[in-house]
């Protein structure tokens, strides 16, 4: 699409260079099968461009849009150093603010402008952001098997490789289950046979951890993930109930629609609450940590509009005693992921990092795709994220539509009331 620059948005100061933004597009790629979004911004510089993560993948088709027809134009003719003035001019150009997908837009254009900035510089980002206080970022996998002999078998793998944390799910009866298979055998005589039931969930999820200490020992530090589907009652419930397993922490207990009432779930656990994914707004991020509603800030940061919204909270984490552990699943792209260590290895707030063993096909389309090593994640020192993108591999794996929605839409009671993912 060829874009003309809007006179009207252009910066009232001049810049120190002729450097300008001549395109802003959107790349969408799914070689796991995870549509995931990144953005490149390019100069009038040959060769010199910046790639920043947008991965909102279940609404990839709007995070796309939204960056080529609303947000492109305003960005040819910038120069692409002023970084807080081009965020600024986004977040509030669209007057309803925030949310996933305009976040996301955002955020794309955020990370590749400091992508562009450390590649000018010479630098690796996390120079530009004061330089390493820490060599790597500790990281943790997910252990999830249908059955909990399964899981525990897929955690020692993990423990053998040289992780130290590991996240522990276990399947379910019905297509309700998260982060691990359904069990087989589901629910007849009920409304939604293929359903999901939380007594058993609370059943079964201190016996898992109970199993997994008898295998594991007392050394891993192990996690889990509500996925937001207890009420508060029941969330209080479940961490008493786990609290001889001496969790490292414990994600998501509650859906954040009810997050002014996190605190109470804090206060009557005895391991850390982790929270924030679901979070698209700086404002409600900061009143997590300000609040007292969390121990550990757990952020996808394209979601709140990139890296420099998230250096922020950083550094609010850092005046309150509050820790990070960043998003970084399966959709994180790999420039998305480069951020979040970038964020890990320059802050004192820093306890853990979600991560992902990307497959091959991804290191392909993402050269320089950064590769956990004994359980750590190091920066790369390359100049900006380190990260490039392969356009021709890309193309090579379309997304396909709807994927989480055909999972979604299936999580539900026993009775066939909805329930959240």
């Amino acid at each position: 699409m060829t874009l003309n620059p809007m006179p009207e948005t252009q910066v009232p100061w001049p810049g120190r260079d002729r450097l300008r933004i001549t395109g802003v597009r959107s790349i969408v790629t799914a070689p796991e099968g995870v549509p995931l979004v990144v953005v490149r911004v390019d100069t009038n510089d040959p060769g010199l461009y910046g790639l920043g993560c947008a991965t909102f993948t279940q609404r990839f088709h709007a995070v796309a849009a939204t960056v080529e027809r609303h947000v492109a134009p305003l960005l040819v003719g910038r120069h692409p150093a002023d970084i807080e003035d081009i965020f600024r001019m986004i977040h509030f150009s669209s007057y309803w603010r925030s949310g996933p997908v305009t976040n996301n837009a955002l955020s794309g254009v955020d990370q590749a402008l400091w992508d562009i900035a450390g590649k000018r510089a010479g630098m690796p980002v996390y120079e530009l952001l004061g330089g390493r206080v820490r060599a790597a970022a500790d990281t943790y996998l997910h252990a999830g098997g249908a059955t909990v002999d399964a899981t525990l078998q897929q955690a020692q793998v993990l423990l053998a490789q040289g992780y130290r944390h590991v996240r522990l799910q276990v399947g379910s009866p019905g297509a309700g289950t998260y982060g691990a298979p359904a069990t087989p055998g589901e629910y007849p005589g009920t409304p939604h046979p293929g359903g999901w039931d939380v007594h058993r969930y609370l059943r079964d999820t201190p016996d898992l951890f109970a199993q997994a200490r008898a295998v594991l020992g007392p050394e891993p530090h192990l996690m889990h993930d509500v996925h937001s589907r207890l009420t508060v009652k029941q969330a209080v419930g479940l961490v008493r109930r786990l609290e001889e397993y001496r969790l490292f922490f414990l994600e998501d207990p509650i859906a954040p629609e009810f997050y002014d009432r996190l605190g109470e779930v804090r206060a009557a656990a005895p391991m850390p609450i982790a929270a924030g994914e679901q979070v698209a707004s700086v404002a409600d991020a900061a009143r997590l940590v300000t609040g007292g509603g969390v121990d550990l800030l757990r952020l996808h940061i394209s979601s709140i509009g990139g890296l420099s919204p998230a250096r922020k909270l950083v550094a609010l984490c850092e005046l309150h005693g509050v820790g990070t552990a960043w998003h970084s699943p399966a959709d994180v792209s790999p420039v998305g992921a480069a951020a979040n260590v970038a964020l890990d290895v320059t802050s004192a707030a820093f306890v853990i990092q979600e991560g992902h063993e990307y497959s091959s096909a991804v290191h392909a389309v993402f050269p320089g795709t950064l590769t956990p090593r004994d359980g750590y994640l190091f920066p790369s020192d390359a100049p900006g994220w380190g990260i490039d993108l392969d356009e021709p591999e890309a193309a090579k794996y379309p997304p396909v539509e709807h994927l989480h929605e055909r999972w979604s839409a299936q999580v539900r009671q026993l009775d066939g009331g909805i329930v959240a993912p």
